[in-house]
């Protein structure tokens, strides 16, 4: 046969072949992560980046050991840190109040990073996960400001009740919220809280005194979140998701301390398909971050 008569139907058997081929490779895709709107919706990164920046204060609720959510807070961190021009804060509820002179001293080069480490009590996966984004603000210049209370009075409180904490000295009460707090045991966070350390009688005192001591952390990063930020500028404000999903624990705090603040919320959850955003993760934040189960931890 004659190459030209071949030809007209060889041509659209290719563009089959080709499009077959780009199918199967679509099909074969294992992505990190999606994004999604608090309803399922798919979102992307940059839509999310611009509605976040129209924000006074962004929660990105975290997975502690998860790789993929820390690569996205470094992302959201240097993009909003670029789009805001000087009226950015950086807010971490991985360093304590304690620290925060360190912190200011080694983010505008005054301690190296051998000596801040010592000092400052970093969390175990600092080194991979948090040391860039202190990194970063030394580049970009932004404040970095540690929201929460020093582990060993909530460990106090734990143990014995927010009573615990009446006798500290003045210099330890300012490294806290200030008291006394009230607790509210209905906030749809805490009333889970009771139910997964078993709210019984034969266990409600301790499981009150767990309570108050989220609380204690929640009401302590909400005060100085908002100690920290200064009219006009965006405070992104890195936390465990279960601090500010459903809009609770920390911005329930917040919202009684300055009710007219626009927040806005990121929620990192875990999915075996990330193509569809579960029910069950619907609601929890303004957007959602889906990460792979089997996604690799970091510890």
């Amino acid at each position: 046969m004659h190459p030209q008569r071949v030809q007209p139907f060889l041509r659209p058997l290719a563009v089959w072949l080709v499009l077959v081929l780009l199918s199967s490779f679509t099909a074969a895709d294992k992505p990190a992560y999606r994004l999604f709107t608090a309803t399922g919706k798919p979102a992307d990164y940059d839509k999310m980046l611009r509605e976040l920046a129209t924000a006074d204060v962004v929660f990105f609720g975290e997975q502690h050991n998860d790789p993929i959510g820390h690569w996205l807070e470094l992302q959201l961190t240097n993009d909003l840190a670029r789009l805001k021009q000087g009226q950015f804060v950086l807010g971490l509820e991985m360093l304590e109040r304690d620290v925060q002179p360190l912190v200011d001293q080694y983010t505008t080069g005054e301690l190296d990073d051998k000596a801040f480490e010592e000092q400052s009590r970093p969390w175990p996966n600092y080194a991979t996960d948090y040391k860039p984004l202190l990194q970063l603000a030394k580049q970009q210049k932004f404040r970095v400001v540690g929201t929460n209370v020093p582990r060993r009075y909530a460990s106090q409180v734990a143990k014995g009740s927010l009573t615990a904490l009446n006798t500290l000295p003045a210099e330890e009460k300012a490294w806290i919220v200030p008291l006394p707090i009230t607790v509210d045991y209905e906030l749809p966070g805490y009333k889970n809280m009771a139910k997964m350390f078993g709210g019984d009688a034969a266990h409600a005192a301790g499981v009150q005194n767990i309570i108050q001591a989220q609380a204690l952390k929640d009401a302590t990063m909400a005060h100085f979140l908002n100690q920290a930020r200064l009219d006009g500028q965006l405070l992104l404000h890195l936390n465990g998701s279960y601090h500010s999903d459903n809009h609770d624990g920390i911005l329930a705090y917040l919202r009684q301390l300055n009710p007219k603040l626009k927040v806005l919320t990121v929620s990192t959850v875990s999915q075996e398909n990330v193509n569809k955003l579960d029910k069950d993760n619907q609601q929890k934040a303004d957007f959602v971050l889906a990460v792979p189960a089997d996604m690799t931890k970091t510890y």
